[in-house]
């Protein structure tokens, strides 16, 4: 029997990294068999197009590239991931915990659609990667969802005000609010759990955020 696979997504700087390493340790320490992996997969070929599509090569704006062409660039890179490094302990019946995934596609590229497009998106994203891809549907999607402006602080602490370390998602804030909207309405559309990650003004509590999203694994289990 497949085992499960639990992704964990959020906009940049909600700390879905981190997370997905503290459920893990979680996960592990009650039994389970579990994988951690992360997307996209920068240590792999895979992913070139992303990193070509991230540091600018095709457009200096988001937008340069079109909802679709970019979805495909992220979604080989699944592709890639699965068959080499995770179909067979999925199969097998271990746990895959993913931070980012097909959500992410999601997230990032619908909102260079005008808004009556969106579900018109969703239904092709979700026909190509599961069906055409045969990419695993998830079990469960968990959203950490966190204040633009707390997510903002956060990334600009990550690069110590160097702006020349951000990708062409970081620099573009009219793009990141844009992945806040899309964020919302694909959890609604999708039925992802989500989880406030701050208070207003600042993260909640690392321990605080776990305990949260473990509730939520569980209450599926």
């Amino acid at each position: 029997m497949p085992g499960k696979l639990i992704v964990i997504d959020g906009l940049d700087g909600s700390g879905k990294s981190t997370q997905s390493e503290r459920v893990a340790k979680c996960l592990r320490a009650r039994g389970e068999q579990v994988k951690l992996i992360s997307f996209p997969d920068y240590g792999e070929p895979s992913s070139a197009l992303v990193k070509m599509y991230l540091g600018g090569e095709f457009s200096d704006s988001p937008n340069g590239v079109n909802a679709y062409a970019a979805s495909t660039f992220y979604a080989v890179d699944r592709y890639a991931s699965f068959k080499k490094f995770w179909e067979k302990e999925y199969l097998s019946g271990h746990t895959i915990l993913a931070t980012r995934y097909v959500s992410s596609n999601a997230i990032h590229q619908m909102g260079k659609l005008p808004r009556n497009q969106w579900d018109e998106y969703l239904k092709w994203l979700d026909d190509f990667e599961y069906e055409k891809l045969c990419l695993p549907r998830p079990d469960q999607v968990i959203f950490l969802n966190m204040s633009r402006s707390v997510a903002d602080r956060l990334i600009e602490g990550r690069y110590g005000g160097d702006e020349s370390r951000k990708d062409i998602h970081e620099k573009d804030r009219a793009y990141l609010q844009s992945c806040q909207e899309t964020a919302e309405y694909a959890a609604k559309a999708q039925n992802w759990r989500m989880i406030c990650c701050d208070d207003g003004k600042n993260p909640l509590p690392l321990e605080f955020v776990t305990e949260r999203i473990m509730e939520k694994i569980e209450s599926r289990a």
